[in-house]
């Protein structure tokens, strides 16, 4: 199965007492950070890294729980909490000589890419994040019947057990849904492509429930705590998302404004999986966004 990006190299890089990484890197220059979004893995960036990789330091994980990256056990709401997991990504950085660097995420990478924005802003030199609402956010705009287009948000919140265990028993149906129905363009995630992707969530099904069950706890804690005290994305940030809001009845560029002054937010004629669907419009974006 295509499990790697050609022409970049392979680390395992130990970013806290239980956690290594698998990351992928490339490339010289100033650095970018790509995190990818479920259910993929840092191969969702192959068309995005290697573009950049000609005058940037690329640098491509899998984030604690996905793909090749270690898996630890869910001790608590703190082990898959987004800031811990943020506190990775600065770790990996730091390991390869990157005090600070641009930050690119995707769904659930653009979730801990957040979180890292908001507190490591002496890290974050520049912010994107690709089709996701900050936690909070996202929480506080489903409601009524049209919330049922994030039915597995509610299921991986219910307590440990009974998740993993119906997901378990049909991961590949389960996973494949989303393959399937975010998508605009099938052929943008090719068969090997989506198998990899598929064989990585299906060995992963704890990790991945830990990841979204701290998004209903510990990570809407930490978003509240920061929204009360008026915390704010200090560096230049880019959203780039598809027309939810006109589906779910809220405008995304007012709520991202709420955490960015330095905004630039457009909507993209893309599936979910813009990366992979419209690299080319992402690749652009991440250039304009670094020139700021």
């Amino acid at each position: 199965m295509t499990s790697t990006i050609p022409g970049f190299d392979y680390h395992r890089v130990t970013v806290a007492d239980d956690v290594a990484l698998n990351v992928a890197v490339a490339g010289s220059g100033t650095p970018i950070v790509l995190l990818h979004g479920f259910p993929q893995t840092h191969l969702m960036w192959r068309h995005v890294a290697t573009d950049l990789a000609a005058d940037h330091t690329v640098i491509v994980p899998d984030l604690r729980g996905y793909g090749g990256s270690d898996k630890p056990a869910d001790a608590g709401p703190d082990t898959y909490s987004k800031r811990r997991m943020a506190a990775d990504i600065v770790t990996l950085a730091a390991a390869f000589g990157h005090e600070r660097f641009a930050l690119v995420g995707h769904d659930r990478g653009a979730l801990v890419a957040f979180r890292a924005g908001l507190d490591h802003p002496d890290a974050i030199t520049h912010l994107a994040c690709l089709d996701v609402l900050p936690t909070l956010d996202m929480w506080e705009v489903l409601h009524g019947t049209t919330a049922a287009v994030g039915f597995h948000l509610y299921l991986m919140a219910q307590p440990p057990g009974l998740p993993e265990q119906m997901i378990s028993a049909s991961a590949d149906a389960f996973f494949a849904y989303f393959l399937d129905q975010w998508t605009k363009d099938p052929a943008a995630i090719p068969a090997p492509v989506r198998a990899a992707y598929l064989d990585a969530c299906r060995a992963a099904v704890p990790s991945i429930v830990a990841d979204y069950r701290a998004s209903a706890t510990i990570d809407v804690d930490h978003d509240r705590a920061d929204r009360a005290a008026g915390v704010r994305l200090s560096m230049p940030v880019t959203v780039m998302q598809q027309d939810w809001g006109a589906a779910l009845g809220f405008e995304a560029a007012a709520l991202w404004s709420s955490w960015a002054s330095d905004l630039a937010h457009s909507t993209v004629d893309a599936g979910h999986f813009m990366a992979e669907e419209a690299p080319g419009a992402v690749v652009a974006a991440i250039r304009d966004l670094v020139e700021r």
